[in-house]
């Protein structure tokens, strides 16, 4: 891989006016696309196959008008005044006669004549009936009906306008997104110590972003794309497409300071931290992939489009970004006695340290001091600071804490992550709707005064299809049916039963006490299911439950029975993965356990906030509540692969650094001295990006950007950063072993490059430029330690 990332990385920067203008051409062309083919979002839930939407789709044939989305104008009478007040009761019919005749109506019902009234006479409750679902709803439809209202306004009644039409809130824009990026620079500015460097990965991110989301949009002519879906993808690009930008740039900057030529320089880091982005973008692109055997097609879309964007986002990491390297030449060099001149120039000295210590043991017949869990005591320095005393990077000064005592330090931060994880025993699925809506938004309002003056269920009623073609009396089962109904636990109403099919079906609505996410609203759509084949032996009809609340609760249990199996896949994958880069035992193991810590952690604070409200407000969280069902599932998916990031450019540096004749401590300190700076860059980024979506997200949004985020801090600075270099310390040596038997079984991918550290160590040609300096050739192109502990 990496010897075909070097001859990428080398193209690009010979030919960079091509590269930029293919780049061009591929924007120019997604903006084409969206002109010609552009549609609309589509945020529908679906689950193919389920009871509750297999009885949706025989409602769209029979009835639609019943399958499409609904939306509810709730009428309030002035104080000390009931709404069946004569002057009233004609506003209200008024209203309902002119929505009536709104843009894709098919159908009122006007609460006067239907009698539905609150008991205590002050408020009506309108229905208003779409034959489209709430995705084939014009812009203008909703806005058309708010606007009929006109006649029970002037008549001095309070009206508000909601129901399942307006869904639960979108985004409130992404003026604050551009936050993170301002964040995202800032970072960047203070990492490289260069505006100019700093630009780069951010001008190389946007990019990928803008050619991600205009596919997205040329897409929805054609397949069904929710908005979540859109948003979920500049999140990721944005943030991945920094991050991955920031690690080949780094590397690159890294050898102009040790000298090496600017062509040879961009070749090589594509070639070496080109590698480790390739390996993580994989990572992401599989497990998002993955989400498409929940079978959920809202989900797979999710999936699919943030798959998409990081994809792209590897692809303009390692052909943009030198291509760019190209145009800028020497000006990313360090200048000589700057900061990065000086770090480069201590890192390269500690390597040549190691190097000679490792020929010195080797040439008087001894064990490299690597094979020894010494501690830093043969050899090198007693402090384990690899020959930097006292002093060293803010990175290396936290890695001698972690390891110092890594016992204490592996403690410490398991019960200090097992404690946030607590929460996550609580953790509640369901779908949003309009309860935790915006507070002041007309379908929030509608909403609290249905609750307050009706009861919850009548935001959420069940739909019960009976198909009485096999009954001996088809009007007598559904009598019977509607008795049982009443009669059943859960139950605040039962609507007549209206004719469907020329009289062999009937479909009745079902009002529960509870809300439409609540448990027993689920309890109760189970327990009508279950009643539903003594119903068909008694009265041969056969009953099935659908409505949106219960596909809602269909959608959230197949995403809670796919979430362990989803998640053993996951760590599987990084088992495998991990194995074949690192070829060791304990790594990969390490790796995923601290996975799951981090998942585990992040849904405990996940529930603090938005079920038990700790923060809530300062958050904008407008309901404390059930999280959003996708939740869980897509946070593990896209966890898992910047874990696996982050992991890759952490223990890659130990790795390099043993490789050269460390000590196990001094490879850790070594790795945490030369990869902290990077990682606690790429995290900050990461959680600046983020972050900007929880203020202005919408209701599905918020709580995702919020998990990642503060999944992202726990497992770059917790786990990463502290638990793994106490984990490798206190294991020692065998923290690198791999039994012979399946170091032989497992391909070599060469992930790290040693093809071409083998060309560079025989010289190269005169083409591919000087040998490769072991000192900055980085975590991918050091010698594999052998099985008995010498080089």
């Amino acid at each position: 891989m990496a010897s075909l990332l070097h001859r990428l990385g080398r193209g690009s920067f010979r030919h960079r006016r091509a590269v930029l203008a293919a780049w061009l051409l591929a924007l120019s062309a997604v903006i084409t696309c969206v002109i010609a083919f552009g549609g609309t979002t589509d945020d529908e839930f679906t689950v193919p196959g389920s009871p509750a939407q297999t009885a949706m789709d025989t409602l769209k044939k029979e009835l639609p008008s019943a399958a499409g989305t609904s939306a509810q104008i709730v009428f309030v009478a002035p104080a000390g005044h009931h709404i069946t007040e004569p002057r009233y009761a004609r506003a209200v019919s008024a209203t309902m006669a002119e929505a009536g005749k709104a843009p894709q109506v098919v159908g009122v019902t006007d609460p006067v004549k239907g009698k539905v009234i609150s008991p205590d006479r002050t408020t009506a409750l309108g229905q208003v009936r779409y034959q489209v679902t709430r995705a084939g709803l014009h812009d203008d439809s909703l806005t058309s009906l708010e606007g009929t209202t006109g006649p029970a306004r002037d008549a001095g009644l309070t009206v508000r306008v909601g129901g399942s039409a307006y869904g639960s809130g979108k985004s409130t824009g992404h003026s604050k997104e551009l936050m993170g990026a301002a964040v995202a620079l800032l970072v960047l500015t203070i990492t490289f110590g260069s505006l100019f460097a700093a630009g780069m990965p951010l001008l190389t991110a946007v990019t990928g972003v803008a050619v991600t989301l205009l596919g997205l949009s040329a897409l929805t002519g054609v397949l069904t794309i929710s908005g979540t879906a859109s948003s979920l993808a500049s999140m990721l690009g944005l943030a991945v497409g920094i991050d991955y930008a920031l690690f080949i740039l780094s590397r690159h900057r890294s050898q102009l300071a040790g000298g090496m030529d600017t062509e040879e320089s961009a070749a090589r880091a594509t070639a070496t931290a080109g590698s480790a982005v390739v390996f993580a973008g994989l990572t992401v692109i599989i497990a998002l992939c993955g989400l498409a055997v929940v079978r959920i097609p809202f989900l797979t879309v999710m999936g699919v489009g943030g798959a998409a964007a990081v994809l792209v986002a590897v692809g303009v990491s390692t052909t943009l970004l030198p291509a760019l390297m190209g145009f800028a030449g020497e000006r990313l060099r360090p200048r000589p006695g700057s900061r990065a001149a000086r770090r480069e120039q201590a890192a390269h000295g500690e390597q040549a340290t190691h190097r000679e210590q490792a020929v010195h043991h080797e040439q008087a017949g001894r064990p490299d001091q690597s094979a020894h869990g010494d501690e830093g005591q043969r050899g090198g320095h007693r402090d384990g600071s690899g020959g930097r005393g006292a002093r060293g990077t803010m990175g290396e000064r936290w890695g001698r804490i972690a390891v110092r005592r890594p016992l204490l330090t592996l403690s410490a931060v398991l019960i200090g992550l097992l404690a946030v994880a607590v929460p996550a025993r609580d953790l509640q699925l369901a779908l949003p709707d309009n309860g935790s809506a915006p507070a002041g938004s007309g379908q929030r309002q509608a909403y609290d005064l249905v609750s307050e003056k009706f009861g919850p269920g009548f935001n959420g009623p069940l739909l019960v299809l009976a198909d009485t073609s096999r009954a001996g009396n088809p009007r007598a089962a559904t009598a019977t049916l509607v008795q049982d109904l009443k009669a059943a636990d859960g139950v605040a109403a039962v609507g007549e039963p209206q004719g469907i099919g020329h009289g062999h079906a009937a479909l009745i609505q079902v009002v529960p006490d509870s809300g439409p996410s609540d448990d027993e609203t689920e309890e109760l759509v189970e327990r009508i299911r279950d009643e539903a084949t003594g119903w068909q032996q008694e009265t041969g009809a056969k009953v099935s439950v659908t409505g949106t609340t219960a596909v809602n609760i269909d959608v959230s249990a197949r995403l809670a029975s796919s979430l362990l199996p989803f998640a053993l896949v996951v760590v599987g994958l990084s088992l495998l993965l991990l194995l074949l880069v690192f070829r060791s035992v304990v790594v990969p193991l390490k790796a995923s356990l601290g996975f799951l810590l981090s998942v585990g952690a992040t849904f405990g604070a996940v529930v603090a906030v938005f079920q038990w409200g700790w923060l809530a407000s300062a958050l904008g969280v407008a309901e404390t509540g059930p999280v959003v069902s996708i939740l869980p599932i897509l946070v593990m998916a896209v966890l898992f692969g910047l874990a696996m990031d982050y992991e890759v450019f952490m223990v890659s540096r130990m790795r390099e650094a043993h490789a050269h004749g460390a000590t196990p401590r001094e490879a850790v300190l070594a790795g945490s001295r030369h990869a902290s700076r990077v990682v606690t860059a790429a995290a900050l980024i990461m959680f600046a990006v983020f972050a900007s979506f929880v203020p202005g997200g919408s209701t599905m949004l918020k709580p995702i950007a919020f998990a990642l985020a503060v999944g992202v801090l726990i497992d770059a600075f917790l786990v990463r950063m502290t638990l793994v270099p106490a984990v490798l310390a206190l294991v020692g040596r065998a923290g690198w072993w791999l039994p012979k038997w399946l170091d032989r079984l497992l391909p070599d991918l060469d992930i790290e490059g040693e093809r071409l550290a083998a060309d560079a160590g025989k010289g190269g040609s005169d083409r591919d430029g000087p040998g490769l300096p072991a000192a900055i050739g980085g975590a991918f192109t050091q010698d594999r330690p052998r099985q008995d502990g010498r080089r």
